[in-house]
């Protein structure tokens, strides 16, 4: 009878397919979509055991699916408060189950606040984070004299009326490739603060400003550094030459307040289209399909 109580020595789960890592045969690689209310979990990440994590509830889920320990692998981590409409992950496992029993059997055994979208078998050379040509996110804020009781942790309110054709020209000195420095915290553990801004669109809907941002990957706290700058902006607090000033300044107490994780999600992670990954709208939801 075959056994798998013994796996090569060059392999470890999750690694790059490389000659140094060698993907066993009956191991299987599962890619999955996920969407999570980040106002109930301590961030992504598996911190202590006694943390409630999106990383952690997903990984206890499979595992009980999968009867052997997994170990997740995302896109993108994301912080305390911020949510996802469409974060991607992968994990592998010895074990066959057919697609319906990992979607439906994990989602049952997933607490509120975060749910498995879809699932595709993959091959060992896909990888959700270093096959990830892109990242999109969408900061929410609702521009109201007064706060939404519904949507509560789901946007960012300000009450300040927002000028959106200053904030348009102001985001246009970040596109590009850039030293983004001044919008990253101080805890940010990345090497190198380059990176390439591909986009950013903003625009209204009622009540609600909607600012998409798309880049190769981003910094820890960037987009909400961003959105600070660009609202501060807005509001006609700071000139639309600011934005420049603190890109170039470096400096990250020349950009002034973070927002809120409330309004951030992350909507889209782009792939070679050779992975042939489902596609869903970006959200959030009560945006209809914009």
């Amino acid at each position: 009878m075959k056994t798998h109580s013994k796996r090569p020595e060059t392999y470890s789960r999750n690694c790059e397919v490389t000659p140094e890592c060698k993907f066993p045969v009956d191991m299987r690689r599962i890619a999955l979509g996920i969407e999570y209310s980040g106002h109930l979990y301590h961030g992504f990440q598996a911190q202590s055991h006694d943390t409630k994590t999106i990383q952690q509830t997903l990984e206890n889920a499979l595992s009980a699916i999968a009867n052997e320990p997994i170990k997740l692998v995302c896109a993108g981590r994301t912080d305390a408060g911020v949510h996802a409409t469409n974060q991607v992950i992968h994990f592998d496992t010895l074990a066959v189950r057919p697609d319906r029993a990992w979607l439906r059997g994990a989602n049952t055994q997933l607490s509120d606040g975060v749910a498995i979208r879809w699932i595709k078998n993959t091959t060992p050379e896909f990888h959700a984070r270093f096959s990830a040509t892109s990242r999109t996110y969408r900061y929410i804020i609702y521009n109201s004299p007064t706060p939404s009781a519904l949507l509560h942790h789901y946007v960012t309110w300000d009450r300040r009326t927002l000028d959106i054709d200053a904030m348009k020209t102001a985001s246009e000195s970040l596109l590009g490739e850039h030293d983004f420095s001044a919008f990253r915290a101080a805890q940010c553990q990345a090497n190198n603060p380059i990176r390439r801004m591909e986009r950013i669109d903003i625009r209204c809907q009622g009540d609600f400003m909607m600012i998409e941002v798309r880049a190769t990957a981003f910094l820890y706290h960037m987009v909400r550094n961003i959105v600070g700058v660009l609202s501060t902006i807005g509001a006609g607090e700071k000139p639309i030459s600011w934005s420049r000033d603190v890109l170039e300044s470096r400096d990250r107490q020349c950009a002034g307040v973070t927002a809120p994780p409330d309004g951030l999600y992350l909507v889209a992670v782009n792939y070679s289209p050779k992975f042939v990954l489902p596609q869903r709208s970006p959200g959030p939801y009560f945006l209809g399909n914009s």
